[in-house]
């Protein structure tokens, strides 16, 4: 019996196949504008493979976890990242989820959620923040977080995402380099994480989630926290494991 991970997130959704506890397939679509329509893609994409609600056991999670109607269980994301985050890291720590509306730190010991801490109040210090910024200064991510590796630090004070941005448009219009922007942007968001973080401190953090992959912003976290902050390649997916390790039979 296959176990399926749907972690369906604001942004992106990431689907897992596991057979126990070995992952067979992983991948990442657009959440979109209808989660329904894309559940719906994603059994398809499932029959395609074989994989049907006869020989598979079917877990959501996320942001648009209730869209996901032929799910056997339905599990708090919160929990997933945790467990999910243990099946990576095979260690005791703090999961740093940075995603598109929020931003989580759950702490976990084998698996278990022991404490957590979420900003879901205000985009800034996530996903959304950034997505913002990127596309006022014309750039990708990646190419943000090139920028800011070569630039000067300046403070973007500005708690609000909306204001925040107006602060980058008068930067712009001053002349302030591209370079220092993005590195007062990039900035900014470490330390809107790091503040959250603190109150679920750790010797060690793992970095899951959108930026999971971003070089530049991991080891800026890790300066700033003055702990080890891991990663993984299927950082991403820890969401969508913690679920589908959550039906394992």
């Amino acid at each position: 019996m296959y176990q399926v991970g749907i972690d369906m997130g604001s942004s992106a959704t990431k689907t897992v196949v596991m057979e126990g506890e070995k992952i067979l397939g992983n991948w990442m679509q657009p959440t979109g504008y209808s989660t329904l329509e894309t559940s719906q893609q994603i059994l398809e994409m499932l029959k395609n493979q074989g994989i049907t609600k006869d020989n598979a056991r079917f877990a959501a999670t996320g942001y648009g976890r209730i869209s996901i109607p032929y799910a056997d269980e339905v599990i708090t994301e919160i929990t997933c990242h945790g467990k999910g985050a243990y099946y990576l890291f095979h260690e005791n720590g703090t999961v740093i989820d940075v995603g598109g509306q929020d931003t989580k730190g759950i702490q976990q010991k084998n698996g278990r959620v022991f404490k957590f801490l979420m900003n879901d109040k205000c985009s800034a210090g996530t996903g959304k923040f950034l997505e913002i910024m990127t596309n006022r200064l014309g750039v990708s991510l990646d190419e943000l977080a090139e920028l800011a590796s070569g630039g000067q630090n300046i403070t973007i004070s500005s708690m609000c995402t909306v204001f925040a941005e107006s602060e980058v448009i008068s930067l712009i219009g001053s002349g302030t380099s591209r370079e220092d922007i993005a590195n007062g942007v990039i900035s900014s968001v470490v330390t809107k994480v790091s503040q959250l973080i603190s109150g679920v401190e750790s010797e060690q953090y793992f970095l899951t989630g959108g930026l999971c992959g971003n070089e530049y912003f991991r080891s800026q976290l890790e300066k700033k926290l003055g702990k080890t902050v891991r990663t993984d390649p299927l950082g991403r997916y820890a969401g969508a494991i913690g679920a589908a390790l959550s039906i394992c039979r």
